[in-house]
């Protein structure tokens, strides 16, 4: 695995890529997995949470993942790397710049991601901030479900 230094700003420039690396190991979306979510963060909204009225009323003829449970689930799906940032002391979720929900993920599905460097910067204070562009995928479909900007910053 190469390794780079947090502050090696041109050997992290090296990773900036328009190409996504290899797919995450799948997930299974569960009716379970989506009742829990929809417990533990209140949004009951049926097109989730009834799979019978869903048969009938729903364009998707079934229950479908919420948005959000889509995008937590993203830590869950480690993407296969030949790199790592090495010697800093910290590292902070930074934030996001873009995050869309492009798809639904329909219950009984399973879901994979994909991710790229896009930037990597350095601050006046010196601190790095790498974004990476993740796609999360409903196996099979090419068009991502979710498309998320996620902000790391190293120090």
């Amino acid at each position: 695995m190469k390794q780079f230094k947090y502050d090696d700003i041109n050997g992290l420039q090296s990773l900036i890529s328009e190409d996504f690396g290899a797919w995450s190991p799948p997930i299974d979306i569960s009716q379970k997995l989506i009742n829990d979510f929809a417990e533990l963060t209140g949004d009951n909204y049926w097109i989730h949470t009834d799979p019978e009225k869903c048969k009938t009323q729903s364009p998707f003829g079934t229950t479908i993942a919420h948005g959000f449970l889509t995008l937590v689930l993203l830590p869950k799906m480690r993407t296969p790397s030949n790199w790592e940032v090495v010697g800093y002391n910290n590292i902070v979720n930074y934030g996001s710049n873009k995050l869309r929900f492009s798809g639904a993920v329909p219950v009984g599905s399973k879901i994979h991601a994909r991710g790229r460097v896009k930037s990597v910067e350095k601050t006046p204070k010196g601190q790095v901030i790498m974004t990476q562009e993740m796609q999360i995928n409903v196996v099979g479909q090419d068009r991502p479900a979710v498309v998320y900007e996620l902000m790391f910053m190293y120090m």
